[in-house]
């Protein structure tokens, strides 16, 4: 007889969890998967997927103002918010059945139900009793913190909820500076919303190149969004007209709807870690090695609750590896060094590598390649939208160390300037690529004129 129920216990449904629960299962164990919510997680439910098809509903205003340089007429467009929503629970009722079809078929089982750890093997889940497991998962993602101190926090609602508002709002104030709350004022103001983005930092996307950063702030103005930097609410009161948003210094702001996109943290409240002995760290993050597996011999975790990388293709990477050294006696580790990533504001970034500033530190002396210019198509139409690009170089080895793109299709030459940065190419390699024409991408490997930011001069 079996010693335990399961071979492996995976609580969370996400991306992460998923393909560690169907890889696993195709191995021959026998997987139970619990999800408390539906199947698919953050990504696919209230996060990168609804997300990026409210960028595109949010796009078209600007693509419509471009396409009247180009002699296109547009009459009577309008959005209509409710049949958007509409088609977009659609398509996520679809994706999460995808996800659910894709356990079935690997031989995975799938209950629905808040799970939490009795002990180091055995997992209760609510309305379906308790069952044991040799191996368990822990995938349970993240989601939103709330500053709950706040006086008429009560008022707020965090991103989760901006993917359900039953009327699209006339006034929005976002509070914070990070790509989600970025991504929003730019859904929004691309929606017709009169937008405030309230970040009480000095600039916005922290951690992100300072060009970039003060760049997509340059460019988001210019599109509508009024950014408002070095403040923070201090109250948000209720009035017969909407809501006022009180910030410090004395400002205030009235809006329809105040949205906080302020942070996330691990989502590990009621699943009973302390009782198997996981440790946490001081954000409550499940603590793991480079293989994920945590300080219970038999428990890993991946994905946002390990607070490393948050990016959903990051925690299907470390799914994928945990099942290979778990279940396929492949030890494999996911290596989180130069992973690229995107934010979908308007215009996007695409970034890879090293900022200039990490640079510096880390090598001392790096060559600084940076363009500003108008791209093509908006310039034909008479708009004033620059792109930037930027290479980050280390000065002793010339690799490529870090490549920055802001403009249209950003994500997409990331994408690709990220194989080449991942694997050391150097400038004179880099340049030695014939360019692509007439494209915004040919501008990268037709970068020859070092940059010297002010004040740095020869010296840098």
């Amino acid at each position: 007889m079996a010693k335990y129920d399961y071979d492996l216990f995976v609580i969370g449904a996400g991306s992460g969890g998923v393909r560690a629960a169907r890889l696993a299962a195709m191995s021959g164990a026998k997987v139970l998967v619990a999800e408390e919510h539906r199947v698919g997680g953050t990504c696919v439910i209230r996060g990168c997927v609804p997300k990026k098809l409210m960028v595109y509903a949010s796009e078209f205003s600007h693509s419509f103002e471009t396409a009247k340089g180009f002699g296109w007429t547009i009459d009577n467009a309008r959005f209509d918010w409710s049949e958007f929503l509409r088609e977009k629970d659609k398509e996520i009722a679809r994706l999460s059945g995808v996800y659910v079809r894709n356990l079935e078929n690997a031989g995975a089982e799938l209950v629905h139900g808040k799970a939490r750890l009795v002990d180091a093997h055995t997992v209760e889940v609510e309305g379906h009793g308790p069952a044991t497991a040799d191996k368990i998962l822990i995938a349970t993602g993240g989601r939103p913190w709330m500053p709950q101190e706040l006086p008429g926090i009560e008022h707020g609602i965090s991103s989760n909820e901006a993917f359900h508002l039953t009327e699209l709002p006339k006034r929005i104030v976002i509070a914070g500076g990070g790509y989600i709350a970025v991504e929003f004022a730019c859904i929004f103001n691309g929606l017709g919303v009169e937008t405030h983005l309230v970040h009480r930092g000095p600039n916005i996307l922290r951690g992100f190149d300072d060009d970039i950063r003060t760049h997509v702030t340059e460019e988001m103005g210019r599109r509508g969004v009024k950014v408002i930097l070095a403040t923070q609410h201090e109250a948000i009161e209720k009035t017969a007209t909407g809501l006022v948003s009180r910030f410090t210094g004395g400002h205030h702001c009235e809006s329809d709807v105040v949205m906080f996109a302020v942070g996330r943290e691990p989502y590990v409240e009621g699943l009973g870690l302390e009782t198997a002995g996981v440790k946490l760290d001081e954000r409550g993050a499940v603590v793991v090695d480079e293989y994920s597996r945590s300080s219970a011999p038999n428990i890993w975790a991946v994905g946002d609750v390990t607070n490393r990388i948050n990016l959903t293709p990051v925690a299907i990477r470390e799914g994928h590896a945990f099942a290979d050294t778990v279940f396929y006696d492949r030890p494999t580790s996911f290596d989180h060094e130069t992973v690229a990533s995107a934010v979908f504001s308007q215009p996007p970034v695409g970034t890879v590598g090293l900022s200039e500033a990490d640079a510096r530190h880390k090598y001392g002396k790096v060559d600084i390649y940076l363009t500003r210019f108008r791209p093509m198509k908006t310039a034909f139409a008479g708009e004033d939208e620059r792109c930037l690009m930027k290479l980050v170089v280390d000065q002793a080895s010339q690799k490529v160390v870090g490549c920055h793109i802001v403009g249209p299709d950003s994500a997409e030459m990331i994408q690709m300037a990220a194989i080449a940065v991942k694997i050391g190419v150097t400038k004179p390699q880099w340049d030695a690529t014939c360019a692509v024409h007439p494209t915004l991408a040919e501008e990268l490997v037709t970068l020859r004129e070092k940059y010297m930011p002010p004040g740095l001069g020869h010296a840098a």
